[in-house]
C-alpha cells in the first residue's frame, strides 16, 4: 500500500527532490561556498512573514535533520506592530508549515512612523538590532535573513546608479555592535522566480510588506528606485539571458588592479599608491 504524505511530508519531499535543482542546490551551494554554517551554530533564523524567510525556514529545518554538520536552527519572529491580521497570517502560514518558533513583540514601526526623514532606514536598523539583541538572549551565534540572488544583483547595481559606488551584499558579516554574532544569508544563489514558483505550487499566501511606513517609503523613493532597476534588470534578461547572472558573478571577481579607488576597513584606497611599482 502508498504511504500517503500529509501537506508538510509533500512539502518536503518536493523540496528534496523536485525542487532540489532550483532550490535545494543552490541553498546548499551557498552554504558550502561561503563556510555559513560551523559545527555547533546555534542559528536564529529571522521569519518576517514573507515568501523568502518562510522558505528559509523550511530550508534550515531540513537541513538541521539532514546534515551530517551539527547545529540548530530557532525560527525568530518579531512583531514590530503588525496588524492583528498580518501577525495572524505569519503565525497561521508558520503551523502550515511545520515550523515552530518563538514570537517576540517591538515597538519598531511605532518609533520609526514619528521620524519625519528617512523612516524606513531606521526602522531597518531597528529591527535588525532588536533580531540581534534577541538572538543574543536565546545563545544563538548567528543570524540567518532571506536575501536571495535576486537581492543581490538588484542591490549591486543600485549602488552603482543610485550611489556612485561598487557596493554588494555579502553572503556573511560580522555583526559591529553585537561581538561573536554573524549575519548569513543562506539564499544567496537562489533566484526569487523559484521562490514564487514554490510558494505558487502550495498555495500559499504571504504578507508582503506589512509596513505602516509603505507610503513614506514611496516619498523617499527607495521602494520605486529598487522597482526600476529590478524591471530594467528583467528587461536586460530578456535580451540577453546572461545578465543577470553576470552581474552576480562580477562581484565574485572583482578585478582590483583595474580600479582607479577603493575602500578597505573604512580606508581609502587609489591606483596610484602602486601605480610604479
Amino acid at each position: 500500500m502508498a504511504r500517503e504524505f500529509n501537506y508538510v511530508q509533500q512539502m518536503e519531499q518536493r523540496l528534496l527532490t523536485d525542487l532540489r535543482k532550483p532550490i535545494w542546490r543552490p541553498f546548499m551551494r551557498a552554504i558550502r561556498d561561503y563556510a555559513l554554517i560551523q559545527p555547533w551554530d546555534k542559528i536564529a533564523v529571522c521569519v518576517s512573514g514573507g515568501k523568502d524567510s518562510m522558505l528559509l525556514a523550511k530550508l534550515m529545518q531540513l537541513l538541521a535533520r539532514h546534515s551530517e554538520t551539527p547545529f540548530e536552527a530557532v525560527n525568530l519572529i518579531m512583531d514590530p506592530g503588525y496588524s492583528a491580521d498580518n501577525r495572524r497570517q505569519v503565525e497561521a502560514n508558520a503551523r502550515r508549515l511545520g515550523l515552530e518558533y518563538v514570537l517576540f513583540e517591538s515597538d519598531v514601526f511605532e518609533v520609526a512612523q514619528a521620524q519625519d526623514e528617512h523612516p524606513c532606514f531606521l526602522c531597518a536598523r531597528m529591527r535588525r538590532g532588536c533580531l540581534y539583541g534577541k538572538a543574543r538572549d536565546l545563545g544563538c551565534n548567528k543570524l540567518a535573513l532571506g536575501h536571495h540572488f535576486d537581492d543581490v544583483t538588484e542591490t549591486t547595481v543600485m549602488a552603482m546608479l543610485y550611489g556612485g559606488q561598487i557596493q554588494a551584499m555579502p553572503p556573511k558579516l560580522r555583526a559591529k555592535n553585537f561581538p561573536g554574532m554573524e549575519l548569513i544569508r543562506p539564499l544567496y544563489r537562489v533566484r526569487e522566480a523559484d521562490i514564487c514558483a514554490w510558494r505558487d505550487e502550495f498555495d500559499l499566501h504571504f504578507i508582503q510588506c506589512a509596513c505602516k511606513l509603505t507610503e513614506n517609503a514611496a516619498r523617499d523613493g527607495d521602494a520605486s528606485k529598487r522597482q526600476r532597476v529590478k524591471q530594467l534588470l528583467a528587461q536586460l534578461n530578456n535580451e540577453h539571458p546572461k545578465v543577470a547572472q553576470n552581474v552576480f558573478n562580477s562581484i565574485h571577481r572583482v578585478q582590483l588592479d583595474t580600479l582607479v579607488g577603493w575602500k578597505y576597513r573604512g580606508e581609502e584606497h587609489s591606483f596610484l599608491e602602486n601605480y610604479d611599482d
